[in-house]
């Protein structure tokens, strides 16, 4: 679980120094645990406590938890991360995410539960300025003219359940992996909040224009499909890697006959690297990330449309809220540079990262690569359990448009 920040204050400041000493404490109690006695499962509870201008005050749980089913010498550390959160706008977001190997990694199910009763703004379809993505004046013809743009942020309150499952099989004693999966998500009770169809002309936002443009009640839709999976792990830790290659591709086809509002597929296409920089010490490194998500055949909800910051664990787009960017296909890209601050101990360390993002708009002619959006950050990385090697990360990030963000949450970003 992440928690954002968008606006500087002293509260930021007393929050990260806060964080740094609680980081600090939980890091050393920890490591002295596990050298008295070495655990199968492991448990660490973190408070979430923010104030955020969408949600006002949070408060709740955000554990992480870290187990071996196995022989710990040919089976790879397991993980989650889950949160349950009620916020000062009566919010609730309850969210249950794993990565788990199986007894000499012969399988390897990856799990996305959430449920939220949620707000969240939304700023239309494809990236660059506001100005770019025309939404109708009163009707749905993206093709007519005058276009009226929203140049500001469009609030919607919605609820969302979300059931994803993913089982895949390794391949002899390679480290490919295949298999299927079940998808399950539900929009409903979906209010845009600056949409005015009783206006002189009407305020039409990008979630009602679209909806109705491609035949959606613009107050409820469901996607659900399953999955073909493909997956190449060799990284020697999925938690805080230090070196390896990864590489997922997820076929998904969302039928009419198996709940969807709409026949539609889609395609996830994903990579991330590791760049060793010192021999003495492989913490020193630089991680790169890349993902494309598209929409293949027929047509998806608005709010199932890739988007920035929903990937699984909810780690793309640091500096901007999840979903700024939302389009029929998205390509995300990251560099980070990790280096250890202390120099023989593991506990501390730092990174620079660098993000950039790109987003199409079928409907009003914006493609891939004609807006590039970026945000840059520094973080600070607190090792709190030796063997399984989980960090808490703590980021501030800064990015286009005014966008900044506080983060702090469990395990590197990828």
């Amino acid at each position: 679980m992440e928690i954002t920040f968008k606006k500087k204050n002293m509260r930021i400041a007393i929050i990260i120094s806060l964080l740094v000493y609680t980081s600090l404490a939980i890091g050393q109690d920890s490591l002295q645990v596990e050298k008295k006695k070495e655990k199968n499962f492991r448990f660490l509870p973190l408070p979430a406590v923010a104030v955020t201008p969408t949600t006002g005050l949070m408060l709740g749980i955000a554990p992480g938890a870290y187990w071996t089913l196995g022989d710990p010498s040919i089976t790879s550390p397991s993980s989650a991360l889950g949160s349950v959160i009620f916020t000062q706008k009566k919010q609730w977001l309850i969210t249950a995410k794993a990565n788990t190997f199986f007894n000499g990694d012969a399988w390897n199910m990856l799990t996305d539960f959430r449920f939220f009763i949620n707000s969240q703004p939304t700023y239309g379809l494809g990236t660059g300025p506001q100005s770019a993505k025309p939404v109708g004046n009163g009707g749905v013809d993206f093709t007519d003219n005058p276009y009226q743009p929203i140049e500001t942020a469009q609030m919607m309150n919605y609820n969302y359940l979300r059931i994803h499952n993913t089982l895949m099989k390794r391949y002899h004693d390679s480290r490919f992996f295949m298999g299927l999966g079940y998808h399950f998500d539900y929009h409903y009770m979906i209010d845009d909040q600056l949409l005015n169809l009783d206006t002189v002309p009407q305020i039409v936002t990008s979630h009602y224009g679209y909806s109705i443009y491609h035949g959606f009640d613009p107050e409820k839709y469901i996607l659900s499909g399953i999955s073909l999976n493909f997956m190449y792990d060799s990284r020697d830790n999925a938690v805080n890697p230090y070196s390896g290659r990864y590489a997922f591709a997820n076929i998904r086809m969302n039928p009419k006959f198996l709940g969807s509002t709409k026949s539609s597929s889609m395609l996830w296409l994903e990579y991330r690297d590791y760049l060793h920089l010192s021999k003495n010490r492989p913490r020193h490194l630089i991680g790169l990330w890349a993902f494309g998500w598209f929409q293949t055949s027929g047509t998806s909800p608005y709010m199932d449309l890739p988007a920035v910051g929903w990937d699984q664990f909810g780690r793309s787009g640091r500096a901007y809220t999840q979903g700024r960017f939302r389009g029929q296909d998205l390509i995300y890209t990251e560099i980070e540079y990790r280096v250890p601050l202390l120099r023989k101990k593991e506990l501390l360390g730092a990174v620079v990262f660098v993000n950039g993002t790109t987003a199409s708009n079928r409907d009003a002619n914006i493609s891939l690569y004609q807006y590039m959006d970026f945000g840059y950050g520094i973080g600070l990385r607190v090792l709190v359990m030796k063997k399984s090697r989980a960090n808490l990360t703590i980021d501030y990030a800064w990015g286009e448009y005014g966008a900044q963000g506080f983060y702090f949450g469990l395990n590197e970003a990828f």
